[in-house]
């Protein structure tokens, strides 16, 4: 198969310790793909604000309980 000799990797000939995928290798080809899917999926939910980028949702106001006091207090009544 002529994809033997093919690394998955490159050395960028920018000089830099940099690598880059290989298109020649079908797995530096389906990194290429992979990659692209979740970048593009990633920045759809930020621009959704949805997912991960979903915001917390508004707290609720505080309200006091509702009053349900008797009247006499019951520590107030003769025991029997």
């Amino acid at each position: 198969m002529r994809y033997d000799d093919e690394p998955v990797f490159k050395r960028s000939k920018w000089g830099t310790n940099q690598y880059y995928y290989n298109p020649g290798n079908p797995v530096g080809r389906a990194l290429i793909v992979i990659t692209l899917i979740f970048a593009a999926t990633m920045l759809i939910l930020m621009a959704n604000r949805a997912g991960p980028f979903k915001p917390e949702p508004a707290p609720t106001p505080w309200k006091p309980p509702a009053y349900d006091y008797q009247w006499p207090p019951p520590s107030s009544t003769p025991m029997p």
